[in-house]
């Protein structure tokens, strides 16, 4: 494995009881960049986040992870090996302030955000940092899952459907974070419907299908490459 290699997937089969879900996935995310996953719904992105944290059923095939193997750790070992992963359902502490959300993460890498640092990058918490999570709107729901992620000191940020449903400012708002996270030297693993939202962002875009990876497409690539993805994802 590279330097430069965060995670390396390779043969990935996932399985949810007896259903076959990927079929042998395989690519890389190098350090400090943000690769998207593309494709239909089913096709098996949010399968592919959920088996790298350990989160499906029975799984084969290799996850390094930083040099690691991780085909066999908990989910708990994968998150402390600096992994956070940003679920579409966000995850947030519904009953408790902002806040105490922010407090609560355990903080499993050395370089986790303060709460001022947190605070800096979403300004709109600071202003709703006394609210309850249930009083959040869902713009506010998710800057608030994706910054207890930041706490926590995890590098690699497994990003699921972050945009969906949110306002156009608040998906401009969370696309100039990520793009700060980058340049922070962050990686990301994004899975998004979005196109819009996720074509410039992303360094390189893998296209999922039936559970494999069908074609890989470079930023610069984007143009040429245009009518091969309305094919395979209809946008």
């Amino acid at each position: 494995m590279s330097p430069t290699e965060y995670l390396r997937v390779s043969d990935l089969h996932a399985f949810y009881g007896e259903s076959h879900i990927l079929h042998g996935i395989d690519f890389t995310v190098r350090r400090g960049e943000c690769v998207t996953l593309l494709g239909r719904n089913g096709a098996g992105r949010t399968t592919t986040l959920r088996a790298i944290m350990g989160l499906t059923g029975k799984r084969t095939g290799s996850i390094m992870l930083n040099g690691r193997e991780a085909i066999n750790l908990p989910p708990h070992r994968i998150t402390q090996l600096g992994v956070g992963y940003c679920p579409e359902e966000r995850g947030i502490y519904a009953g408790l302030s902002t806040e105490e959300n922010l407090l609560l993460p355990p903080v499993v890498g050395s370089g986790g955000m303060s709460v001022d640092e947190i605070y800096a990058m979403f300004p709109n918490l600071w202003e709703r940092r006394h609210s309850q999570g249930t009083k959040l709107s869902g713009g506010e729901q998710q800057m608030l899952a994706l910054a207890r992620i930041l706490r926590t000191g995890a590098r690699l940020l497994l990003l699921d459907e972050i945009s969906e449903g949110l306002a156009p400012v608040i998906v401009q708002k969370l696309a100039d974070v990520i793009r700060e996270l980058k340049q922070r030297d962050y990686t990301v693993l994004l899975v998004e419907q979005n196109f819009r939202f996720a074509a410039p962002l992303a360094d390189r875009m893998l296209v999922v299908e039936h559970g494999q990876i069908v074609a890989e497409i470079a930023q610069h690539e984007l143009r040429q490459r245009k009518d091969m993805l309305q094919e395979l994802l209809g946008v």
